[in-house]
C-alpha cells in the first residue's frame, strides 16, 4: 500500500506565497516522476508541474516563473513553492507519483488534494 499526503494549502492574498508538500509512504521501492495537478471548479484536472527522478522539471505556461517544484528523495517528498499567486490559481491541488512497489508492479498514485484559495 502507498499513501500520498498533501499539506500546506490555505487562503492567501493575491501576490502572496504558499508552499505545498506531499509525502509518500508505504511499500515504496523507487519513486520515479512526481507531479502536481490542480482542478478548479467546473474544469478538468490540469498538470501544473513535474519533476523526474533526475530532477528535471517542467511547468505549465500559466505558472512558469512563479512556481517551483522540488523533491527530497530522503523523505519521499515533493514540494511546490508558489509565489506571486493570482486568483486564477485557486483550485484543489493534487500530487501524483509514479512508484514502484515490487519487482513487477509500478503504478501512479494520487494524494487526497489540498485547497488553495487566492482572494483578498
Amino acid at each position: 500500500q502507498v499513501q500520498l499526503v498533501e499539506s500546506g494549502g490555505g487562503l492567501v492574498q493575491p501576490g502572496g506565497s504558499l508552499r505545498l508538500s506531499c509525502a509518500a509512504s508505504g511499500s515504496i521501492r523507487i519513486i520515479y516522476g512526481m507531479y502536481w495537478y490542480r482542478q478548479a471548479p467546473g474544469t478538468g484536472r490540469e498538470l501544473v508541474a513535474s519533476i523526474t527522478s533526475g530532477e528535471a522539471t517542467n511547468y505549465a505556461d500559466s505558472v512558469k516563473g512563479r512556481f517551483t517544484i522540488s523533491r527530497d528523495n530522503t523523505k519521499n517528498t515533493v514540494y511546490l513553492q508558489m509565489s506571486s499567486l493570482k486568483p486564477e490559481d485557486t483550485a484543489v491541488y493534487y500530487c501524483n507519483a509514479l512508484i514502484q512497489t515490487s519487482s513487477v508492479f509500478t503504478n501512479y498514485y494520487w494524494g487526497q488534494g489540498t485547497q488553495v484559495t487566492v482572494s483578498s
